[in-house]
């Protein structure tokens, strides 16, 4: 038992190694002994604070108050503080980290709340719309009630003068009835499918916003993570192959430091326009699962023939010329790809992926990497 004990912690400390190694890189933070190990340089709990705010960075909601751009950049700010700070117990680091998170907090449940609130107010406005018309129908029928126990005096009364005319009475005042009611019905069939279709509208409009990037209108993250698990389960009750393929775009910091985040966000967008056309609608499942970092699901395809489009998507950009403004930018991608296994999780795809896209991006980048082979491409 204790040897296993040791074990699993001398390989999730191997892990956590590569993983600040890479966090490293992806900042480019000067270390003070470039002779040493990175890892050296920070202590397990603050390698694991910068951890989970890594993985809090990549999952973040736009709200009005709070663009993820905006608190993405706030976090990496945080995170160069914490890889460099000489003194690991620095509080006025932690202190303001902890501020922020705390309303940041406060700011992303107000954002959740006012988006389910809105979801119960489409469907209140709709019920209440119901209970009206439920009401008319009620008013209208104690009418025709009120009509009918007239109409029951009159015979009681035994008076066929009484009888007669309440008879006539009760008559009109029934096909009149009969006739507001069907009238009734058809304007309120009419309303009934035009509200219905404005609440599907509606719920479809909620719904494609939680599932969807703001900004890139690429599924987001939650949409991804369900269909990593849909993909697998749709490639087992097949038996076509399912490939995943994790892309991130080279030295977006660069980008970002030498134009700006305008710039940056115009060139995540352009990304995903080339994502799409590179992996068609039809067969793939684009997603920006973090701020330069994308996924894409294939279905009905192989390592290979996913390798071929990577390739010939990667060709297209290494070509294209982006105009904005008065500016000409240029951008690679990495990538890593992996066909799903029947022994695969959803969480072993994504490290298989994930490990093959790390190969490509410290193999000199501009290149896609297999899972199975560590096969590479390079223009």
């Amino acid at each position: 038992m204790r040897s296993n004990a040791r074990l699993r912690a001398y390989v999730e400390g191997i892990c956590l190694r590569q993983w600040v190694k890479k966090l490293v890189q992806q900042f480019e933070v000067e270390k003070p002994d470039s002779g040493a190990e990175v890892s050296s340089n920070l202590s397990e709990d603050r390698a694991t604070l910068l951890y989970l705010l890594d993985i809090y960075s990549k999952n973040l909601f736009e709200t009005d108050k709070q663009p993820v751009r905006k608190v993405r950049e706030i976090m990496d700010g945080f995170v160069k503080e914490l890889m460099t700070l000489s003194d690991p117990e620095d509080e006025k680091s932690l202190f303001r980290l902890r501020q922020f998170f705390a309303s940041y907090r406060i700011e992303e449940y107000t954002y959740l709340q006012k988006t389910f609130d809105d979801f119960k107010t489409i469907i209140w406005d709709f019920a209440d719309q119901l209970g009206e018309e439920l009401q008319v129908e009620k008013r209208a029928e104690a009418e025709v009630g009120a009509s009918l126990a007239g109409l029951r005096e009159a015979v009681e009364s035994n008076s066929i003068e009484d009888l007669r005319a309440k008879s006539r009475e009760f008559i009109n005042f029934y096909i009149s009835h009969q006739s507001k009611k069907d009238d009734r019905r058809a304007k309120r069939m009419t309303r009934f499918r035009k509200n219905l279709d404005q609440v599907r509208k509606q719920l479809v409009e909620a719904n494609q916003s939680m599932r969807t990037d703001h900004m890139t209108g690429a599924y987001n993250r939650k949409s991804f993570d369900e269909q990593v698990k849909n993909h697998l389960r749709l490639g087992e009750f097949s038996g076509a192959p399912v490939t995943l393929i994790l892309a991130d775009i080279d030295h977006f910091k660069k980008i970002n430091d030498s134009y700006g985040h305008d710039i940056g966000d115009f060139v995540i967008k352009e990304c995903v326009n080339m994502l799409k056309v590179g992996f068609p609608e039809e067969q793939a499942f684009v997603a920006r699962i973090g701020g330069e970092e994308f996924a894409i699901l294939l279905t009905d395809c192989d390592e290979e023939k996913a390798s071929e489009m990577a390739e010939s998507l990667m060709g297209q950009i290494r070509k294209e010329v982006f105009v904005q403004g008065n500016l000409d930018i240029r951008f690679t991608i990495s990538m890593g790809i992996a066909e799903a296994r029947d022994t695969d999780s959803a969480e072993s795809w994504l490290k298989r992926a994930d490990e093959a896209l790390y190969h490509s991006k410290n193999s000199g980048r501009n290149r896609w990497t297999t899972s199975s082979s560590q096969t590479k491409k390079v223009a």
